[in-house]
């Protein structure tokens, strides 16, 4: 198979020919797409054996959702030709994907909570005027597909009671109930828990079994490894290598996506902490709609530490960034760095804090500025730029330049908009501007959602020279992997409360991912 004309990568799997009496379940024949000047697809050609878990990784920006939303009908190819299950299809829309057999498993689930399962998974599909009888009918059918695909779900149940995992059994129902035999999930593991991610992995396995094809977009390569057959590699645009996942590693796969060798395990020293820079005691925050969200939660934080806090997103993390940032009240409880209090209510950031926040783009950057100006924001009214009243612009575009260089921020122009630069470097220049600030305890939420695996490497360099000067750092992140490589002691948050602290000598995915589910060893 080639991919965007360069030919198939020396020591690639042929996937362009399948096995003898393999039968293709999806072809792509020269797609391209382009949006403007920008073209998201350059002469892709992929073949997808049936009954195959299929995995296609890039890093930000390489092509691969724009691929998949052209399979499901979200956007139509400039060119080239899908086929499938022999037949070439004309996809405009995801109702021709569905009668093509193509479904799709988003990334943030389409279900609607207030409704019961089998009220979800018969929006659309509710049998025309005999509603009655279609509702009997099709619980007969989703009750015949539990059972084979190994997908147990209470059909009575309402979907805002059901756990995250359990959400995304009923999404991958709903699309084999519309007779799906192809399903693309779109990063599947991103709010689950470890045991969750396990739980999916056997589903997907009986899918296999039972001949359906599954088309795994993921970022996280261990997961490539741990589920897929094949996988494919896409980079700016083109297809750049195809592999039978026994026949490959992580840190091949990683090199393919970049374009170089990249540094995927985190080298540290041991941790030396000093006296405490962050102390939070029974602290408890509510949300706007009076909801306590944060529940009397006590720790610390001390200099030489990097301190993580794990979670599935929602269960509090959030409230508590926004509370310890001065961003939001609390109501109860009380807040020191460095030994002076904050205030209850709401009052900016306190001194000495950094802060990178979890949504650069809502809450660090503004995107219609220029990079240099988004490097001091928070510090604008400072001397070293401010004389007067008046900007020292150009004293700031010089230090900009120097940071941009520094974190390796790329292209280094200080006068390019925000909105100009990738997620990651976005990042880089967030970081540059909270890390040189020199503040005694930074405060980091998701450190490199969205980021790409070059770029996860240098914060992550970054951060660990931090702690390493001597720094306070929390960290909040949702990616498991991250939490055990940086942190040197692991909070793990649920419901708005800790369930337990480790020690990263201690910590495992096995005994976090019970933290994260609310099993302490108490209720073990």
């Amino acid at each position: 198979m080639t991919g965007g004309g360069r030919g198939e990568p020396e020591g690639s799997a042929s996937l362009g020919r399948t096995e003898p009496g393999k039968a293709v379940a999806i072809e792509l024949k020269g797609v391209n797409k382009s949006f403007g000047p920008v073209q998201a697809n350059r002469d892709i050609d992929l073949v997808i054996p049936e009954g195959s878990i299929h995995g296609i990784i890039g890093e930000n920006g390489a092509g691969k959702s724009t691929l998949m939303n052209i399979l499901y009908g979200f956007y139509q190819a400039d060119s080239g030709t899908i086929n499938v299950d022999g037949t070439q299809v004309d996809i405009r829309t995801p109702e021709d994907a569905i009668r093509a057999g193509v479904g799709m498993v988003h990334q943030h689930f389409m279900l609607v909570e207030p409704f019961t399962v089998l009220e979800n998974l018969l929006l659309g599909a509710e049998g025309g005027f005999t509603l009655e009888a279609g509702i009997e009918k099709a619980r007969e059918e989703i009750i015949a597909l539990e059972r084979d695909y190994g997908l147990e779900v209470d059909l009575d149940a309402k979907i805002a009671d059901l756990p995250v995992g359990v959400q995304q059994r009923v999404e991958i129902l709903k699309a084999l109930f519309r007779g799906a035999r192809i399903l693309i999930l779109d990063e599947p593991t991103g709010v689950l828990t470890p045991q969750e991610a396990d739980d999916l992995f056997r589903i997907l396995d009986n899918l296999k079994a039972q001949g359906r094809t599954v088309l795994l977009i993921t970022h996280k390569l261990r997961e490539i490894m741990a589920a897929t057959d094949n996988v494919s590699v896409m980079r700016q645009g083109q297809m750049v290598a195809h592999r039978k996942t026994a026949e490959t590693s992580t840190e091949e796969l990683a090199e393919l996506m970049v374009g170089r060798k990249v540094l995927l395990r985190v080298d540290k020293s041991i941790a030396h902490p000093g006296e405490d820079v962050l102390a939070v005691r029974d602290l408890s925050v509510r949300d706007q709609a009076g909801v306590q969200r944060v529940k009397a939660v006590s720790f610390n934080v001390r200099k030489g530490e990097i301190v993580g806090i794990a979670g599935v997103a929602g269960n509090g993390q959030s409230f508590l960034l926004e509370a310890l940032t001065g961003i939001r009240g609390f109501e109860a409880g009380s807040i020191s760095i460095a030994g002076r209090p904050l205030p209850g209510a709401p009052q900016g950031r306190p001194e000495s804090l950094g802060h990178v926040p979890e949504d650069r783009l809502r809450m660090g950057l503004i995107r219609g500025f220029p990079a240099h100006e988004n490097a001091i924001l928070g510090h604008h009214d400072e001397d070293a730029y401010c004389k007067r009243g008046f900007l020292q612009r150009l004293g700031i575009i010089g230090t900009t330049k120097d940071w941009m260089k520094s974190y390796d921020v790329r292209p280094d122009n200080p006068s390019l908009k925000a909105a100009a630069f990738s997620g990651g470097n976005q990042q880089k220049l967030v970081l540059a501007r909270e890390m040189e600030h020199d503040p005694v305890l930074l405060v980091v939420g998701q450190p490199t959602r969205g980021v790409d695996i070059g770029a996860i490497e240098f914060i992550h360099k970054r951060l660990i020279a931090m702690r390493d000067e001597g720094k306070a750092v929390l960290l909040v992140s949702v990616e498991l992997d991250e939490i055990l490589s940086l942190a040197d002691r692991i909070l793990v948050m649920f419901d708005g409360h800790f369930t337990g602290e480790l020690e990263a000598s201690e910590a495992d995915e096995r005994k976090i991912g019970l933290l994260m589910a609310g099993v302490t060893d108490k209720a073990a």
